[in-house]
């Protein structure tokens, strides 16, 4: 019997495999038909859940108690909220249009900011004073906010405008300046102050960058397009607003692809009481201070090149035809342009020699330096020194005028030794410089590798910026 089964099963496996050689298509279309019918049991199995038509539906219904609009558009109208708003004082400024660009319209504000002294003296027609306003909804003054810095001391002055219960009150206050640090930069299309105006840097800060490299470029004549500096420069600010840039702390330049790094460094000077109770503790002081190659090698020579802090020479120390004379000369010394009024500062530490008016010079300062050197500023519009005062390197000695013998406005500038006239240019490259002292050094090369870094950051801002 068993082996009987086992021949049958043999036989019908056989069968089916000889019906799906003989017919493939007619096996496979019944396959299909097979799955599809398995499809479709499923699919009714699926479709025997609930007919969300057939569940039971409730309605609910249930009173909301709004609140009272009384209320709410009462606490609205009570609500105020304050507008602010800052800007920079201008000199046609009146108490009028002074609050009308601040978006203030109140006549009461307006008629006490030109009755009252505080603001008369120190608001109205000023140019340059960060003010900050502070109104209500319906655009009243509630306080305003002046901010400037008129000395370098360190200090700010804040003159304060409010609304009280009684009306509007003054006061004028003195508090520190803060300082912060700004890294900026540019390259150069047409003139180094046209490229910081367009980087938004101080004419303090580019002037500043003028001067600490005038002994190795001509910012006249020297500069190429495609010349690229930058800058890490102190801002000083009162209550976070800024209000005058400070030092330039170190800053670089890449002139016709020469790289010129400088920074600033003071040394430090130790010192000890000899009497009282603190006799044997020493304390420290800073050094005048100056400027730096990242090298060590000082960047303050014994002269400036130029006596006005940024400027163009119109004649050079050379054979000319004098303007009033009409007839060739000498000319010995360098004329600087500039409109009258422009601050002349001396090259160099001396004593007036001579302060006053002299022939053709008009309105002129001699100063006398060691080694028997005198330099001459002519024509000046104003003096501002006597002679025997004693008078340091950059200090402000007199403004450029066209006293005595000149045609328009501009400084005459001569360098004497032992009287006579030689080139100041050439005598101002020549001057010596001062490294760092080797105590110093230590402390220097510690700043410098900081300072290194700090450019190399204001660097790739500015490659940044370009792009």
């Amino acid at each position: 019997m068993k082996q009987t089964l086992i021949t049958t099963g043999k036989t019908v496996l056989s069968m089916a495999i000889q019906a799906v050689q003989n017919h493939p298509k007619r096996l496979s279309s019944a396959l299909a038909v097979l799955l599809l019918a398995g499809g479709g049991g499923a699919y009714a199995v699926a479709s025997l859940t609930p007919d969300p038509s057939d569940l039971p539906v409730r309605d609910i219904v249930e009173a909301v108690e709004p609140l009272p609009l009384q209320a709410q558009t009462e606490a609205l109208g009570a609500y105020q909220f304050n507008l602010f708003r800052s800007d920079t004082t201008r000199s046609s400024d009146t108490a009028d249009t002074l609050l009308k660009r601040m978006g203030v319209d109140d006549s009461a504000a307006a008629a006490f900011l030109r009755s009252n002294p505080l603001t008369n003296r120190n608001l109205l027609g000023r140019t340059g004073r960060s003010v900050t306003v502070e109104a209500s909804d319906t655009h009243a003054l509630r306080k305003l906010v002046l901010r400037w810095s008129p000395d370098d001391d360190g200090t700010f002055k804040r003159l304060v405008v409010e609304k009280t219960a009684q009306g509007f009150s003054s006061r004028l206050e003195t508090a520190a300046l803060t300082a912060s640090t700004r890294l900026s930069g540019g390259i150069i299309q047409s003139s180094l102050f046209a490229t910081t105006d367009d980087a938004g840097i101080p004419d303090a800060v580019a002037m500043q960058i003028a001067e600490v490299f005038s002994g190795d470029i001509d910012f006249h004549r020297d500069l190429r397009k495609g010349d690229r500096f930058s800058v890490v420069y102190e801002t000083l600010e009162g209550d976070g607003e800024p209000l005058r840039a400070g030092r330039v702390l170190s800053t670089e330049f890449v002139n016709n692809n020469k790289t010129f790094q400088a920074m600033w460094f003071q040394e430090p000077l130790a010192t000890s009481p000899t009497t009282g109770h603190d006799a044997a503790r020493p304390t420290s002081a800073l050094s005048k201070g100056g400027y730096y190659t990242l090298e060590g090698k000082s960047l303050r020579r014994a002269y400036l090149t130029s006596p006005l802090a940024f400027s163009r020479v119109t004649s050079g120390f050379k054979m000319r035809f004098h303007p009033i004379l009409k007839t060739w000369r000498a000319h010995l010394g360098v004329d600087f342009a500039g409109p009258t009024g422009t601050p002349v500062r001396s090259v160099g530490d001396g004593v007036v020699e001579f302060a006053g008016v002299q022939n053709g010079y008009g309105n002129v300062v001699f100063v006398k330096h060691r080694s028997n050197h005198t330099t001459v500023y002519a024509h000046l519009s104003r003096i501002f020194v006597k002679r025997g005062q004693s008078v340091d390197q950059g200090q402000n000695i007199g403004a450029v005028g066209s006293t005595g013998w000149a045609t328009g406005p501009h400084l005459h500038f001569e360098f004497r030794v032992n009287g006579t006239q030689r080139d100041p240019m050439v005598i101002a490259r020549q001057s010596e410089t001062v490294p760092v002292s080797a105590a110093a050094r230590p402390q220097f090369d510690l700043a410098a590798a900081s300072v290194r870094k700090q450019l190399a950051a204001a660097s790739s801002l500015q490659v940044v910026a370009a792009l």
